[in-house]
Order: C-alpha cells, then sequence, then structure tokens
C-alpha cells in the first residue's frame, strides 16, 4: 500500500503575476511536487512533471512544468476533450465536510481548460461555464495550437490563479489557512497523441486508467 502523499501549501506575501515563469519568484524558492506514477502501460517516452501550489486570501496558485517530447494541442474550445492532447490536470476537494465532492480542472498545453464540479464521479456532475472558466488567468508557454506534434524534446509549462469566489457558485468550500488540508490530485496525460501516457501525484491503484477516483487522493496541507 502506497502511502498518502502530503504536500506543504504556503501563505503568499504578496499575488503571483500568471506568465508562466517556472523559476520567478516565489517559485523558486517553493518546493515541487512529483507526478512520476504510471497507470496503464509505460509509454515509450516518460515525461518529467513537476508541480508547484500557493494561495492567498483570494486564489489559489497552480504552476506546471513539463519536460516533455510528442506534444500536441489540437482542441480550442473550453470544455472540449482537453485530456486527448498534451494536458496537465488539478483534481480537488474544497470542502472537509464532503472530500469525495471535487473539482477536476485540466488545462491542455496551449491553454484550453475544462472544469467540472463532481458529486458522484462520471455520474452526478456539472460543467462550470465557460464564462467561468475564463475568470480563471491561465498562461501557457505553448502556442494555443500545436499541430503537428512537437516530437523533439521541449519544456513547457501551465500557470493559474483559481479565484476561490468561482468555486463557491458550486461549493460551500473550506478557505486555506494553516491547518487547512484539502484532498487532491495531479495529472499528466495525453490520451490522443502518438506516446499516449496516464500520469499522477498520488498513486491510484487501479487496473485501467481512471482519474476520477477520489479515495486515492493525496493532501494539500496549508501552512
Amino acid at each position: 500500500m502506497k502511502k498518502t502523499p502530503v504536500y506543504a501549501v504556503y501563505k503568499l506575501k504578496q499575488p503571483i503575476t500568471i506568465d508562466g515563469d517556472w523559476r520567478k519568484y516565489p517559485w523558486r524558492n517553493i518546493k515541487s511536487l512529483a507526478i512520476k506514477h504510471f497507470m496503464g502501460s509505460l509509454p515509450g517516452f516518460c515525461p518529467s512533471v513537476k508541480a508547484k501550489v500557493a494561495y492567498d486570501d483570494e486564489n489559489i496558485y497552480v504552476i506546471f512544468q513539463v519536460k516533455d517530447r510528442y506534444v500536441s494541442c489540437i482542441e480550442q474550445d473550453y470544455n472540449g476533450p482537453v485530456s486527448n492532447d498534451s494536458c496537465v490536470e488539478f483534481f480537488f476537494s474544497p470542502d472537509i465536510n464532503y472530500p469525495e465532492r471535487y473539482f477536476n480542472l485540466e488545462v491542455n498545453g496551449g491553454g484550453i481548460a475544462l472544469m467540472k464540479y463532481n458529486i458522484i464521479p462520471r455520474k452526478d456532475y456539472q460543467f462550470i461555464e465557460a464564462g467561468d472558466i475564463r475568470k480563471i488567468e491561465i498562461a501557457h508557454s505553448l502556442p494555443s495550437g500545436v499541430n503537428p506534434e512537437i516530437i523533439e524534446p521541449v519544456t513547457w509549462t501551465i500557470e493559474y490563479k483559481i479565484p476561490f469566489n468561482l468555486l463557491q457558485k458550486s461549493s460551500n468550500i473550506t478557505i486555506p489557512k494553516d491547518g487547512v488540508s484539502w484532498k487532491a490530485n495531479f495529472y499528466k496525460i495525453a490520451a490522443k497523441t502518438s506516446n499516449p501516457h496516464w500520469m499522477t501525484w498520488s498513486f491510484i491503484n487501479n487496473s485501467t486508467p481512471d482519474f476520477h477516483l477520489p479515495q486515492y487522493f493525496g493532501i494539500l496541507q496549508f501552512k
């Protein structure tokens, strides 16, 4: 049995400018988590994927860095099947009274997002409207469309901030502060590229790739 991972999330002294720069302050002083567990068969090329998280009084901030190959970003519509592309995903349960209920925010390398609020995985859920998704400031280092694939090695980033008041339109949330914990998982996927793969931060014990298993979420421990 894999140990449940815990990631410490620290409060910011000032907001972060959303520009996709992995090396800027304060990210350069914040420890990263590694998305390194594979579901299903190992791909021919295994990406290296890291993420960092921070928060302030109004937002939660996330940045991903992906060292990749065979990168494709075709989907251009919000709430379209972005997981077919080279894509990073953040699933999180912000209401400590209902840890099995969660948001999934999926963003392809071109910055196009899908977002849902899930009460029962794959059975009872609602899409967040595209107009609300646009309130999430997203920065991407790749062009908005990547087709044909980038075959050679490339490092790309996705960075965004999610306003708490946006989440509150769909769910009660436990506002982060010192001592609060959320359940969460982080993923990398590229389901329909020439190098398909399914990667997780918190290990999922399932015979086939499936990210919608909140019982396997790890822990975000706010400081």
